[in-house]
């Protein structure tokens, strides 16, 4: 009997030490990416953006280099070559950039050109693991350099980011060319370890050594660990204005999170929750109230003459 307890307890420990940690990081780095027409089958699904619009769009391919020489793909809609805006669109983890879609048409209203991009490991691009902000920043970067360079110094540029993409434009906030004058974060994680011991909370998994040997595996595997990965440390000093969306409903990356970056960062910003909306689908829940949103916030911020002063958006 005592042979069949030790060996219970052995299993165990295996299970929780060495099998979670490695399951929970390929999860985090390397789980299963939807393609293209997964992207564009959901959005009819949701009925605000249908695969018929997709292939019918006028666009250029784009590929450029990241600095670890990945190669990453996008793809430019100038709608309007004599506006010398662009919004830069980023997706979420396992999505691909047709996914960004359904945010375009209200960026155009406002006379913005579009850049889409699939992230490192993601659609088109080149990668073997997700980093949650820690090299995406940098490939952030290079599309904001290839904009400057397609539309000139002068030129205005806002960020849209969803989920990954959320966080990984926070993160960029550290390293932001001038050019950049606006950030909407929709469902953004404010820390990359809050964000795992939530996760593993909910599945009711041991937080303390998980955590500990989650992070030994990514420095090994992916070279960095989740201390590398705060968006709402960056984001303390950011004077850039930032709009913070997320579903009341979100429980991957719970509502709490945008309400904490929203109340740390510093004016201005803006947060608007919307009902019954679950993990990345606000816009496909509330698209009226969540373009209202937008449009009043970059109005607001891209009108030198008004003031910048921080709040939460009243009812739309």
């Amino acid at each position: 009997m005592a042979i069949w307890i030790s060996l219970g307890i052995s299993a165990i420990l295996f299970f929780y030490l060495w099998a979670i940690p490695r399951i929970a990081v390929h999860e985090m780095t390397r789980m299963k990416r939807s393609t293209y027409d997964r992207c564009l089958e959901i959005l009819e699904e949701y009925g605000i953006y249908t695969r018929e619009t997709f292939e019918q769009m006028e666009h250029e391919e784009i590929q450029l280099s990241s600095h670890d020489r990945l190669n990453l793909h996008g793809r430019y809609i100038e709608h309007d070559p004599t506006s010398n805006r662009v919004v830069l669109i980023v997706h979420g983890y396992t999505a691909a950039l047709p996914w960004s879609c359904q945010f375009a048409s209200m960026f155009e209203q406002k006379g913005f050109n579009i850049l889409l991009v699939d992230q490192r490991r993601h659609g088109r691009s080149d990668g073997q693991h997700t980093t949650f902000g820690y090299h995406e920043k940098y490939d952030i970067q290079a599309w904001i350099d290839w904009i400057v360079s397609r539309k000139g110094e002068d030129c205005v540029i806002g960020l849209h980011g969803q989920s990954l993409g959320g966080g990984t434009v926070l993160e960029y906030t550290a390293i932001h060319r001038p050019q950049v004058r606006f950030i909407i974060a929709d469902c953004p994680y404010s820390d990359l370890t809050k964000l795992m011991r939530h996760q593993l909370k909910k599945y009711y998994l041991p937080v303390r050594p998980t955590l500990m040997l989650m992070n030994r595996l990514l420095k090994q595997q992916a070279g960095f660990s989740m201390d590398d990965v705060s968006p709402i440390e960056v984001i303390r000093t950011c004077k850039l204005p930032i709009l913070f969306i997320h579903g009341k409903d979100d429980v991957f990356v719970p509502t709490w999170m945008s309400e904490d970056l929203h109340a740390v960062k510093p004016a201005p910003s803006e947060l608007l929750l919307i009902d019954h909306a679950a993990h990345a689908v606000s816009y496909c829940k509330n698209p009226k109230k969540y373009e209202a949103a937008v449009h009043q916030f970059i109005d607001k911020y891209l009108a030198p003459q008004q003031s910048s002063s921080i709040g939460q958006l009243g009812p739309l």
